[in-house]
């Protein structure tokens, strides 16, 4: 049977649903992370560390945020206005999955409903104490849910790869703003007192990204800052690794290339392989050492272009941040 033409609107839609729903996925995991281990004293910088991550300072200033772990987290849970938020990033999903009735299932369409009815439903009464963490467990188990359902039901034609891309390229930068701003938060000091806390609070960083199980199998007893750092950007088996994200990029983009004709794949191919390379050429403590910020701003700048060398070839109007 000969493969139907994807619509670009289709291709458009399904690339940037998948984005928002990782989104709501992983500030979830930030939010509950940064409230489990925030060290006393320093809860207002932890809570900040959110906003810098998403790089809302000026969008969160301007709203009149105030840097307090409650403006942080009526910012992120109940700012329906902020496109970064959940509630803002849940409503784009579901805005984009109703233009997608036609390719989606109706399982897909009536978990996402269901999810988004939960979403905007959020009070303020749920961002406190043990109320949050169990709100961030719903909002976990909802994004997975939707996974397995689309994993079981969404046709595996063209608009499958351009789901997939659009959820690798943010699962990538996701973890690379994590690490980014967490390692400054909590590098070493090289006081050995407080060796324990920092172990406890690298294993928050790790649980953040869902790898402190999967971490713990391929690292000793003693780990430092370069284990967790070579582990989220360079394991080739961890789902949520930088370079499996490549890896799993590069692999879409080929079979659309191949396996439907389409052209226009080779700028975005050239650059997730030239990210690949750049990934395996450098050991965790060479990148630290030349500079550990710089390294992984290097890498959101390419996911920016990498996404829009995408847009650009196959969506209707590429408008989002492509030339910052």
């Amino acid at each position: 049977m000969t493969p139907q033409p994807l619509l670009a609107r289709y291709a458009e839609g399904l690339f940037w649903m998948a984005r928002y729903l990782e989104r709501v996925e992983n500030l979830a995991r930030l939010i509950d992370v940064t409230q489990s281990f925030e060290s006393a004293g320093r809860e207002a910088e932890a809570w900040y560390a959110l906003v810098r991550i998403n790089a809302d300072e000026e969008d969160f200033a301007r709203r009149g945020g105030a840097a307090t772990p409650e403006a942080v987290k009526r910012f992120y849970l109940l700012d329906a206005d902020n496109p970064t938020s959940i509630p803002g990033s849940m409503e784009a999903a579901r805005t984009n999955a109703r233009t997608l009735r036609p390719l989606i299932s109706t399982e897909m369409w009536k978990g996402l409903n269901q999810f988004h009815r939960a979403v905007m439903a959020i009070a303020p009464a749920d961002l406190e104490g043990d109320s949050l963490s169990r709100l961030c467990a719903r909002l976990k188990e909802g994004i997975q849910a939707h996974t397995g359902i689309t994993e079981g039901t969404l046709f595996r034609d063209q608009g499958w790869h351009f789901y997939a891309l659009g959820r690798l390229i943010e699962r990538a930068d996701q973890t690379t703003r994590l690490l980014d701003i967490k390692y400054h938060l909590l590098v070493p000091a090289g006081h050995e007192e407080r060796r324990l806390a920092e172990l406890t609070q690298w294993g928050g960083v790790l649980r953040a990204a869902a790898g402190y199980h999967a971490f713990r199998r391929v690292s000793g007893a003693s780990f430092g800052a370069a284990d967790v750092v070579g582990f989220l950007l360079a394991d080739g088996s961890f789902p949520r690794s930088v370079l499996l994200s490549l890896e799993e990029i590069d692999r879409h983009l080929t079979l659309l290339r191949t396996r439907y004709g389409l052209r226009g794949i080779a700028r975005a191919l050239e650059r997730a392989e030239e990210m690949r390379a750049a990934l395996e050429a450098r050991t965790a403590e060479r990148i630290i050492a030349e500079g550990l910020h710089e390294f992984l701003d290097g890498l959101q700048r390419d996911l920016i272009q990498l996404a829009a060398e995408i847009g650009t070839a196959f969506f209707r109007d590429w408008r989002p941040l492509a030339a910052a």
